[in-house]
């Protein structure tokens, strides 16, 4: 029974891939809509063209109009290890990496020390979501961060937290029980604070 659920299920994502192209992308995913919508609204309040940038493990922000962007990517940057950048940088993405490293308080002072004074660090992790790893590349699945624990380990690396927010409801929580459900019209976007899918936060080092 489990191997026709599997050939079921590759049949369904080929004809969801064909009849909604695009959508599979990480920033389609329902569990990061408003994720996605709370960091685009903040980004926005920034003069973007004047700002240099930073992303760890990702490039989700490399399109927009920094006037630098770098991209900090593990394992040959490993956030966890003293840093060797040698720079700071206006705005420090961190987005769905926290989860994944060892030791999250070293990371976290980690991400202060990459920001510029006053700069402002960007940071978000799942919360209920299935485990995801790959051994591969050693990138295990290690932390889950309540909206509380995310504002305590930044405020203990150093940081003055703006702002920390939560998205997530019963449904999108279920609906990423066997893969990364692409957002439809369908889906419910209500938040039910209990059942957080997606927490994140806004941080500035002090000036």
């Amino acid at each position: 029974m489990s191997r026709l659920r599997q050939a079921v299920g590759r049949a369904s994502r080929r004809v969801e891939r064909t009849l909604f192209p695009g959508t599979e992308s990480a920033d389609r995913h329902w569990q990061r809509m408003a994720l996605n919508a709370a960091v685009d609204a903040r980004l926005a309040e920034l003069d973007i063209p004047s700002c240099t940038a930073a992303e760890i493990s990702g490039r989700h922000h490399a399109a927009r109009p920094w006037a630098e962007y770098v991209e900090l990517a593990y394992p040959e940057f490993d956030i966890c290890e003293p840093l060797s950048v040698g720079r700071e940088f206006d705005v420090v993405i961190c987005e769905q990496v926290l989860e994944h490293v060892p030791d999250p308080w070293a990371a976290a002072e980690n991400l202060l020390r990459l920001c510029a004074p006053g700069g402002l660090a960007v940071v978000s992790t799942p919360f209920l979501i299935k485990l995801h790893e790959l051994v591969e590349w050693r990138m295990f699945d290690y932390w889950r961060l309540t909206p509380r624990g995310m504002q305590t380990l930044l405020e203990r690396a150093g940081f003055e937290v703006e702002t920390v927010g939560s998205w997530g409801n019963r449904e999108c929580v279920v609906g990423n029980f066997s893969r990364w459900s692409a957002y439809r019209r369908w889906h419910s976007l209500r938040n039910e604070p209990d059942f957080p899918v997606q927490v994140w936060a806004f941080a500035r080092r002090p000036a």
